[in-house]
């Protein structure tokens, strides 16, 4: 039997980082799509997942995760998206980012999937948190990116910034175990 493989066509991840600083009133939380990804989960549930890190495309600003049409233009999201690649994931030396589960528990239709995330040169320990909804998986995860080596992103002197913590909410189609 073929294991589930899952990328832009049938599942979606998504990436929120959110604003901090005197000026946050000028900036924008920020839902970011994942548009070049790869993740095959084996028959005992262990997962292995590659995305291309310039592929990170700004959906739109955000509050509490709801989407806030008209608050970007194409210019404000093609500069983000330049400054993610260059500045902030340094994308031409460190062009993938992976994940490989090292465990995986399911209990009473949610499942947590441990494992070690590749990110900007730097292996960290990693848990994901997942649960069915509906006709779809949601697996959630949320970290520091310091713990990755990266430097939250500054503007306007420091007055203007984005928090450390990163979530990241990937759905992919629900599949019963056998």
């Amino acid at each position: 039997m073929q294991m589930p493989t899952y990328d832009p066509s049938n599942a979606e991840c998504l990436v929120y980082v959110y604003r901090e600083g005197l000026a946050s009133a000028v900036g924008h939380d920020l839902e970011i799509e994942v548009t070049d990804f790869r993740i095959e989960v084996g028959g005992d549930g262990a997962v292995d997942a590659e995305f291309a890190a310039d592929s990170l495309r700004v959906r739109h600003a955000v509050e509490d995760r709801q989407p806030r049409p008209g608050k970007l233009s194409a210019k404000d999201k093609k500069k983000i998206e330049r400054n993610i690649q260059k500045d902030v994931l340094e994308t031409k030396r460190f062009p993938v980012i992976n994940f490989k589960s090292t465990e995986v528990q399911r209990t009473d239709g949610r499942v947590r999937v441990d494992g070690v995330l590749s990110l900007h040169g730097v292996e960290r320990n990693l848990g994901l948190d997942g649960r069915v909804d509906g006709d779809q998986t949601v697996a959630e995860v949320g970290f520091d990116q310091r713990d990755f080596d990266i430097a939250p992103y500054k503007a306007l002197l420091g007055a203007l910034k984005l928090k450390p913590r990163v979530d990241v909410v990937v759905r992919v189609p629900f599949v019963p175990s056998e």
